[in-house]
């Protein structure tokens, strides 16, 4: 086999096992998404290669290649620093676990094309001549922008029912419309996704999310009713109203959805999250004053990070996402108040991990709402102030210097602490002597009431 190199690309590394399944007698072809995205002019992060070679075979040429599905005849083999899928042809057999076939046939191209989703992801290529082989009309969709199952939809989504959300990710996603049976399928067959493990599905929705066009996919999620199967605290933000001078674009979810719009492409999932859900708790706190008649939502922040934590467990997102996201929920609102912070408050506000996400939840927060920049653009200005040192230095005290200095250790450690800290933050204390002379002011070497 021909050695790799770190500069092969993934077509590269791709064809060049196809050449070694051809000329060990197999037919080999580039399938699915590789093949679809080359035709739209993007270029496929992997290929896929669908081949004649049942299992033994391909691991027989590809050695130390990973039999990663035997029994549906998929191999991966590794070659030129890329990792290849390689499947062999065939037919599936009932799906009783609306996931996987009970049996698998192996078979030809044609028959082969038939199992998959979408026309879309049912296209071949010959490797070396570009040559697209289509069976199944998906040439047709993809100029036509149509999302479309092949054969019976129904039949289709019953096989696997994560297949409903892969058609709005896809239709979001390259800004198709889905076709009229399909979507109709699609809505009828919503409670399929009732069967689904929640990992497969946190892990389509976050592509959704994180895709540019995040907005469409959020309301084609909605316009169906397929949120209501993973996600229904969204549904109740539909037709929340807040109050006009605050909000003049409209309700709750209405006031999300532009949010999300205003991320940026590239946003990451943690901020996508929190911009989703900073708002979740709205109708369940929302009253009217009875004197002012005034809407208000008082303590959304708190209960929507309760709320947040709950719907990221129940989708299994792991702990580092959900450490990321709830707090900036919770913490959503105190921005209206950091020009009123001590300096000590707002620094140790900035440094929190997620504030650069958090700065961009409050600009798209204000932006798709009132307006107002104010508390963006002071906290911009603190950045540059603040940028030539680090916003929490190292600690001119420790615990061990207490102990030393005849305190007993105890939960007074942590108050002591944390008020030098404060003190060394405002800028009254920037030395270890200074530090230690403020505590022998404070007489913390005896009982009195340790300093507040």
């Amino acid at each position: 086999m021909k050695p790799s190199t770190p500069e092969m690309t993934a077509r590269d590394a791709a064809r060049d096992l196809a050449r070694r399944l051809k000329t060990a007698g197999h037919e080999a072809l580039f399938a699915g998404g590789c093949v679809r995205d080359r035709l739209l002019g993007h270029e496929p992060k992997d290929y896929d290669i669908a081949t004649s070679a049942v299992p033994s075979e391909v691991m027989a040429l590809f050695p130390g290649s990973n039999e990663v599905g035997a029994h549906f005849g998929v191999v991966i083999a590794k070659y030129g620093g890329h990792h290849v899928e390689i499947a062999t042809f065939r037919t599936d057999g009932s799906y009783r676990d609306g996931r996987r076939p009970e049996t698998v046939t192996f078979s030809t191209p044609e028959e082969d094309a038939q199992r998959r989703d979408f026309t879309i992801n049912g296209l071949f290529e010959n490797p070396e001549t570009g040559e697209v082989i289509d069976f199944v009309g998906g040439m047709a969709d993809l100029k036509a922008g149509i999302i479309r199952a092949i054969g019976d939809p129904t039949a289709r989504f019953n096989e696997d029912g994560l297949r409903l959300l892969r058609a709005v990710r896809f239709a979001s996603r390259l800004e198709f419309r889905i076709e009229a049976e399909t979507l109709a399928s699609l809505k009828d067959r919503a409670s399929l996704l009732d069967r689904i493990s929640p990992e497969r599905i946190r892990d389509e929705f976050s592509k959704i999310l994180t895709c540019p066009l995040r907005r469409s996919g959020i309301g084609l999620l909605v316009d169906t009713d397929l949120i209501r199967h993973f996600l229904p605290e969204v549904l109740p933000m539909i037709g929340c109203d807040q109050p006009p001078e605050w909000h003049p674009e409209g309700d709750v979810y209405t006031h999300t959805l532009i949010m999300l719009d205003m991320l940026a492409e590239d946003a990451p999932l943690e901020l996508c999250l929190a911009v989703l859900l900073h708002d979740i708790a709205k109708p369940p706190c929302r009253t009217i004053d009875e004197d002012s008649g005034r809407i208000r939502f008082n303590g959304h922040d708190t209960m929507g990070a309760e709320m947040a934590e709950a719907i990221l467990r129940r989708l299994r997102y792991p702990n580092h996402t959900i450490a990321a996201v709830v707090p900036m929920v919770a913490r959503h609102m105190q921005f209206m108040n950091v020009q009123k912070m001590r300096v000590a408050k707002l620094k140790r506000f900035m440094a929190e991990p997620t504030f650069d996400m958090e700065m961009e939840l409050h600009r798209v927060d204000c932006g798709s709402s009132n307006g107002f920049t104010d508390n963006y653009e002071f906290l911009q200005a603190k950045e540059v102030e603040f940028a030539a040192e680090p916003l929490i230095p190292a600690p001119l005290v420790t615990g061990k210097d207490l102990i030393q200095l005849g305190l007993q250790p105890g939960p007074r450690f942590k108050e002591i602490l944390e008020n030098l800290q404060t003190e060394q933050l405002e800028g009254r204390i920037s030395d270890r002597d200074s530090a230690l002379l403020y505590l022998s002011q404070l007489k913390v070497l005896t009982n009195q009431s340790p300093p507040c």
